[in-house]
């Protein structure tokens, strides 16, 4: 399987609850009620047989299975040889046990049996391949994404931030209804607290420069991920392999060059032009632009991005040019307002499917970015980029 989760995992620290470094699955498996036996597991998954396997993460290898009520689940199991796979697990194990949403994974149980470590998820089947990701799912899906992400950041019963929003750690269900999964460099913070210094963890081209630059942690880096997440859905491409030209070093600036010359349009990828509605796709830029500027106190919250997104218009203003590692910024007055569906209009098609027959989906590019690029800096040329499992 192409993608599988590369994880830089901190330690789960919380600073009031000297209990969390204590914590193990049985711990948590009795203190929640959801334990499982592991013979039950076992049936479910044909005794762990390599037929079931959906795929192998750091942590170690995920089974599809079937209980005998019928409910179709992926057991995670936890590497004995794994230590950094432990940390990532625990975690997950600890934030999941009390998270409920529509667009949270759902998980169902634990298991502890001897030196095996499981934890149980519900089963997430992927949309039809026949469906195309036309313009109003894809719109759904970061709406989606979005009111997770608040409910993570204001919601739960704690603040978590997530620390790894990508395409790959969003589940897509049946009904193409996203998922965010994929817990475990998650950090909970606490409730006087708004920021922490840690280690860095999380995947290149998603995590915000404070962050990167200074081990600087807050609701904010989750939201720069998501405004990256967003340009990719609207434009298909991805801002990890993007083709950089002397003037544009990824596909935030290129997005926010269009965006200054009122072709916030041009952004959008091309097979969605029969599909698009022309004010969305602008103001998904305008928002995901918004999200990505290089001082955090000048991105928006997901309470916001949430009301924005709910809205068919509204005044926002200009967003101050994206940030990347390296990034420097001062604190500076709020922009000035411009209408939100300034730009006009261009489009993408990308892929973005939940895996077929793995807990974790993953989003990888089948077709190879092209070296061509415009010798004016403009957009790269045949570059389609297709998010699958």
């Amino acid at each position: 399987m192409n993608g599988i989760f590369k994880s830089l995992i901190n330690s789960f620290k919380v600073r009031f609850n000297d209990r969390s470094k204590k914590d193990d699955i049985a711990e948590i498996a009795a203190r929640e009620q959801k334990k499982f036996s592991y013979k039950k597991l076992a049936r479910a998954t044909d005794n762990f047989h390599s037929n079931c396997k959906l795929g192998q993460g750091g942590f170690g290898p995920v089974y599809k299975g079937k209980l005998d009520d019928g409910r179709e689940i992926a057991v995670k199991m936890l590497s004995r040889t794994s230590r950094q796979g432990k940390k990532e697990f625990t975690t997950e194990a600890k934030l999941l046990a009390r998270l409920q949403h529509r667009n949270i994974v759902n998980l169902l149980g634990y298991c502890a049996h001897g030196q095996d470590k499981l934890i149980v998820y519900e089963y997430i089947h992927h949309p039809d391949k026949k469906d195309k990701l036309d313009w109003k799912r894809r719109y759904d899906i970061i709406a989606g994404i979005a009111k997770g992400l608040l409910y993570l950041h204001e919601g739960s019963h704690s603040c978590i931030v997530h620390r790894d929003i990508k395409a790959s750690n969003v589940l897509l269900d049946e009904n193409w209804v996203p998922k965010i999964a994929d817990f475990g460099m998650a950090r909970l913070f606490p409730e006087d607290q708004t920021h922490v210094n840690t280690r860095i963890a999380g995947t290149n081209g998603y995590m915000a420069p404070e962050y990167v630059m200074h081990n600087y942690l807050s609701v904010k880096a989750d939201v720069f991920s998501f405004g990256v997440l967003m340009l990719e859905l609207v434009s298909g491409q991805k801002n990890s392999s993007f083709n950089a030209s002397f003037d544009e070093q990824s596909l935030l600036d290129w997005a926010y060059n269009r965006y200054r010359k009122g072709r916030s349009l041009a952004v959008m990828d091309p097979a969605l032009t029969s599909t698009a509605v022309a004010e969305q796709v602008s103001l998904c830029v305008h928002v995901g632009l918004l999200c990505t500027q290089s001082d955090p106190e000048l991105r928006p919250t997901m309470n916001r991005v949430d009301i924005l997104l709910s809205k068919k218009s509204s005044t926002l203003e200009e967003p101050a040019r994206p940030g990347f590692p390296g990034t420097r910024y001062r604190r500076s007055p709020r922009p000035r307002a411009s209408s939100s569906d300034a730009g006009t209009s261009g489009a993408s098609s990308s892929r973005v499917e939940s895996s077929t027959n793995s807990v974790i989906a993953t989003a990888t590019t089948s077709t190879a970015r092209s070296t061509k690029s415009d010798r004016h800096g403009k957009r790269p040329m045949n570059m389609k980029s297709r998010w699958s499992a």
